[in-house]
């Protein structure tokens, strides 16, 4: 289908691309930017008259909650959640049930997302045999079904030479692990160590058992040399020891999610249970460091960490309720939010959601989607047409995906959302349209 999209405010943060003009789009790719031939004959218009014209968004954490947890989402809604939100490609963890650990499985999550063309999906398979952190799994295997690292979710590895095995087998044939940084033993409460918690009585998550744990990553980093993402770091003194890391040339990288982005502690309120998240909403000035160490390339992505659940999990005394919360939806917006804040803009703050988490992917893209992140003559056709001057509230009637929980819902923080997307655009097919923007 040829599309072309006309009169849009073409943006891509990778080229510094910035500027009124028409986009073209043929056989799932971009066929002209900026100056459309004038006998390219389209099969669909569209209008984009003061709308940004951007990069599909690349969502490097967001769970789907299938196989194993259907009641709480399921493939097909929250991929139609992603399109809704601007995103078309995403990376889910390997925690479904059961775990990414075997080559069949994989294969069923790529079959079953192809067939609903709605987003490109990117899995990670279990760095171990059902995240137990017991065995090795068959890297090799998960890797030729399409698994684009390894990683034990929210599982931390507590045995650390096997841990150092599994990077070793990693630094040999390139493969990234992704890990989030919590010491086992110090990370079992559901509220970060601070004056809130201790008011509310919630047992604490200190910032040292990110750091402990960084720490213990780093050493086998240089041990090993194997390549580590670093998943939602959450705290200043975690986002110090990133950028002394990068400094000393480890091959690191990191995101944040735009929970930890835009929250903190306070914003538990009186037992506020969709305020539950892993990692726990830390102190203002963690939440302040996260925001400069996104701005300065120390963290190198924006995640929205979509986790969605069901509301009888979250109907319960805050210790006792399911963290997580929906995100797909609102990752465009909230990055867009902290876009706001001096010294940021529009172009960082897209590609920290577009082109820079591309980067951290890699090689492991493969060379079919290699453009994606990006506006490129001849790339691939994944575009996100949003109406930046929409205002939103992400209220459960507003959300596609089946999980209505977030703590940026209206009544829970009081301020309403910038931005919304209007089309969506994978391959160079219509995944999501929005006839008129939502007030």
């Amino acid at each position: 289908m040829k599309i072309l999209i006309q009169n849009g405010r073409l943006i891509d943060p990778a080229t510094g691309l910035d500027q009124i003009g028409d986009l073209a789009i043929a056989s799932g790719r971009i066929v002209a930017l900026g100056k459309v031939p004038a006998d390219f004959e389209p099969d669909r218009r569209i209008d984009a008259t003061g709308l940004v014209v951007a990069p599909g968004l690349v969502d490097l954490a967001a769970r789907l909650r299938e196989p194993g947890h259907e009641h709480e989402g399921m493939l097909e809604s929250e991929l139609n959640a992603a399109a809704a939100g601007g995103v078309t490609s995403l990376v889910c963890p390997p925690d479904t049930d059961p775990a990414l650990d075997e080559p069949g499985l994989v294969d069923m999550l790529k079959f079953r997302a192809r067939k609903l063309s709605l987003c490109r999906l990117f899995p990670l398979g279990a760095l171990t045999r059902g995240l137990k952190g017991e065995t090795i799994t068959e890297m090799a295997e998960l890797t030729e079904s399409g698994c684009v690292g390894f990683s034990q979710a929210d599982v931390p590895v507590r045995d650390t030479q096997l841990l150092q095995r599994a990077l070793q087998y990693a630094a040999t044939f390139g493969y990234t692990v992704w890990l989030r940084p919590n010491d086992p033993w110090l990370g079992k409460g559901v509220a970060a160590s601070g004056a809130v918690a201790t008011r509310l009585g919630l047992s604490g998550v200190p910032v040292a058992a990110e750091t402990v744990a960084l720490h213990t990553i780093f050493e086998l980093t240089k041990a090993t040399g194997a390549r580590v993402h670093l998943c939602r770091i959450s705290s200043a003194a975690g986002v110090e020891l990133v950028r002394q890391a990068k400094a000393q040339g480890l091959p690191i990288t990191a995101d944040v999610s735009i929970n930890s982005l835009h929250l903190t502690d306070v914003d538990i309120g009186y037992f506020n249970s969709a305020m539950r998240l892993v990692p726990p909403l830390r102190q203002p000035r963690d939440r302040d460091a996260l925001r400069a160490g996104l701005a300065d390339g120390t963290l190198d992505a924006l995640v929205s960490d979509h986790t969605p659940v069901d509301a009888d999990a979250k109907t319960l005394p805050f210790g006792e309720a399911e963290p997580g919360a929906t995100g797909l939806e609102l990752l465009l917006s909230l990055a867009l939010k902290w876009g706001d804040e001096p010294g940021v803009g529009l172009s960082k703050a897209l590609a920290r959601i577009t082109c820079d988490p591309v980067r951290v992917l890699g090689d492991a893209l493969g060379s079919l989607v290699s453009s994606a992140g990006r506006l490129t003559q001849g790339g691939v056709a994944d575009v996100c047409v949003f109406d930046p001057q929409a205002v939103w509230q992400a209220s459960p009637e507003a959300l596609v995906s089946q999980g209505k929980s977030t703590p940026f819902a209206f009544d829970a923080v009081g301020a309403a959302l910038p931005a919304r997307v209007r089309w969506t655009i994978v391959a160079g097919t219509v995944a999501h349209e929005a006839p008129a923007v939502p007030v």
